[in-house]
């Protein structure tokens, strides 16, 4: 059950939230969504691949774990990376397009909305999302960053990834990844940014796809992969029964 309400400085100017991970916060899953905005600072812990949904549009995600419910870079004190996916850092906050008053343009803008239900809403301990004098306090202003992140990921992800789709830029992979012991797994329906359909391009193209923003994300997606090598490390960890390394920078 949620409560999402449009935040504002006057309802909620005493209002505290703690930023916590877990499996309690949706952090136990093996892959999530992630935007074009994240990939540059994603691509350096995370493989991306893409999916495609019923209606065969590409979503980027960024592979976790290789079993249900496995988040291999999740430990018992949170995430142990220095980035962690935006869809989750923006913990019980939202986006909502809302019409704003005396709005010359007559456009609905992007507003934040807190779900008052969610746990870490109201915690004493907590971050403030508002300054005494009203502005906002940082933790509000982080909070806005990753907010901004999805929603000019959301606008860019369509245009993007037709772009992709024209080129014939990202194809169906084969994830097969092979752990000791004789262990191995099959991971189906993944697709992958193509080396070679990326150095195949004439240089109209690739001018086309930098002009449009859409060059860089193509290649942090494509050296991504190498980070396969490193969720087969973290895999093989806990088949060892190696215990949790120190968690790094997962704050808001």
């Amino acid at each position: 059950m949620t409560r999402q309400v449009l935040l504002n400085n006057i309802d909620h100017a005493a209002l505290k939230v703690a930023p916590r991970f877990g499996a309690d916060f949706g952090d136990a899953v093996n892959q999530l969504p992630v935007f074009p905005t994240e990939f540059e600072a994603l691509q350096r812990e995370f493989a991306i691949f893409f999916r495609r949904d019923e209606e065969d549009q590409l979503q980027a995600v960024v592979l976790l774990g290789l079993d249900r419910q496995e988040n291999l870079y999740l430990g018992s004190e949170g995430w142990r990376t220095r980035s962690v996916p935006a869809i989750q850092r923006r913990g019980p906050f939202s986006i909502s397009l809302s019409q704003r008053a005396n709005d010359p343009d007559g456009r609905p803008a992007p507003m934040i909305h807190v779900d008052l239900d969610d746990p870490r809403v109201g915690d004493a301990e907590g971050h403030a999302l508002f300054l005494p004098q009203g502005g906002n306090a940082p933790y509000l202003n982080e909070i806005t960053d990753v907010l901004r992140t999805i929603y000019e990921g959301l606008e860019l992800s369509r245009p993007m990834y037709a772009a992709y789709d024209a080129l014939a830029l990202v194809q169906p992979v084969a994830v097969e990844i092979a752990l000791g012991e004789g262990r191995t797994y099959t991971l189906p329906n993944y697709h992958a940014v193509s080396a070679e359909r990326l150095s195949s391009l004439d240089g109209a193209a690739l001018e086309s796809l930098h002009h449009a923003g859409f060059l860089a994300p193509a290649i942090f997606a494509l050296s991504s992969l190498a980070n396969v090598q490193r969720l087969i490390e973290l895999k093989n960890r806990k088949l060892s029964g190696a215990t949790d390394g120190p968690v790094a920078g997962a704050g808001a």
